[in-house]
């Protein structure tokens, strides 16, 4: 349902609402949720994007978005401050297994069949998809390729054999993790903890300061493995809380 209307995210960064009406919830099965799509008039400078992730906002593909649930709050956007977080035994041995055999390359998105194919699997594997229906080529670019922020691709490759893919924002003192999928036969390599520490790696050698999980849902098991990463921060309603 299309529904123009002028929206001010406090940043005072003009967005237009392109859809508002309630779904099912992607995140708590059974529960209703309301995320209104907002499109951001022209590009978003990296500043526009840092005010804009700390109010709260995700993007998909060209749009902005963030929870307005009138009975919910359990969805909670997290973050990472470089500046305090600690380096555990187990992530510093999952760095080094993965520096040591994985290649890294950083580009801006694009899609292909092998990215697509990946996708639907990682997707199946993990049972992320709320119908059985596989992504096509243009649906992964609505998602992951079309953007309004400067957005790049870190694809890790094992050889030739293109390993995980991490979408990510980059703010002018942030990253957002936008989304990640990996091959499921990699597994020992934690491409997905993996994917997040080279995103904390980049942040810290590029002097950025955030870097932003995505949404924390305590009862999502896909999502509630970002409590591992501490310190760390999380949105509840407009206030940043730190877990340790």
């Amino acid at each position: 349902m299309f529904q123009p209307a002028r929206a001010q995210s406090e940043s005072s960064n003009p967005l237009i609402v392109v859809h508002d009406e309630p779904q099912p919830c992607p995140y708590i099965p059974g529960r209703e949720a309301r995320m209104p799509l907002q499109w951001p008039m022209g590009t978003m400078t990296p500043e526009m994007l840092d005010r804009c992730l700390a109010e709260g906002y995700r993007r998909s593909g060209p749009f902005l978005y963030r929870t307005k649930c009138e009975r919910c709050q359990a969805c909670e956007s997290t973050r990472v401050d470089m500046q305090d977080f600690r380096w555990s035994q187990s992530f510093r041995r999952i760095l080094n297994r993965g520096n040591r055999d994985l290649q890294v390359r950083i580009a801006p998105p694009t899609v292909d069949a092998a990215r697509v194919e990946l996708f639907n699997q990682h997707r199946n594997a993990r049972q992320l998809g709320l119908s059985e229906r596989e992504l096509d080529a243009q649906e992964y670019s609505g998602f992951l390729v079309e953007t309004v922020c400067d957005t790049q691709e870190i694809s890790f490759w094992k050889d030739d054999q293109l390993v995980a893919i991490a979408t990510t924002d980059f703010g002018r003192d942030s990253l957002s993790l936008v989304y990640c999928f990996f091959d499921p036969q990699f597994s020992r390599y934690s491409p997905g903890t993996y994917s997040i520490l080279k995103n904390f790696e980049l942040a810290m050698q590029s002097d950025r300061r955030w870097v932003y999980l995505g949404m924390y849902v305590a009862s999502n098991s896909h999502l509630n493995y970002k409590a591992r990463f501490v310190p760390q921060q999380r949105l509840h309603q407009k206030d940043w809380t730190t877990f340790r």
